[in-house]
């Protein structure tokens, strides 16, 4: 791991996303609550905290961090997708961008769980970093 006892405690920030894109009268199922396997999308929104939660636990280098916010919105992509945004926050020496794209990957891991049964198809596409700030380098925005 990277010593950053030497580095200012600032408010850290990080949004990313990721998609599923799956056959459209399964996506219309999971936006109206109605999948079998229950409430997608509440499940895969606390699936995603929890995964920035540990981590720590699941990527070895990463820093265990003590978050002070995640946030896990959904959002329909045209009739076949949904999109995950994902933001985490932390007041200390290092970022949290791993902690947003392990919460946006998690919630889309459980968003194909969900559905594979209905939509062998499914599919998880760009999880990536979109913004982050804090710390020495500031601000970074995806263009």
């Amino acid at each position: 791991m990277v010593d950053v006892s030497n580095k200012p405690a600032t408010v850290r920030l990080a949004r990313a996303a990721a998609s599923v894109s799956m056959l459209a009268p399964v996506r219309a199922m999971v936006m109206a609550g109605t999948m079998p396997k229950g409430d997608v999308l509440t499940v895969a929104r606390l699936a995603g905290i929890q995964g920035a939660k540990e981590t720590s636990r699941l990527v070895p280098l990463c820093h265990p961090l003590q978050l002070s916010h995640v946030q896990v919105d959904f959002e329909s992509i045209g009739e076949d997708a949904i999109g995950i945004v994902t933001e985490a926050r932390s007041t200390g020496p290092t970022g949290v961008e791993m902690e947003a794209m392990t919460a946006a990957a998690v919630a889309a891991l459980t968003i194909y769980d969900m559905v594979k049964g209905a939509c062998r198809s499914a599919r998880i596409e760009r999880v990536e970093l979109l913004h982050k700030s804090g710390g020495k380098s500031g601000v970074w925005d995806r263009g």
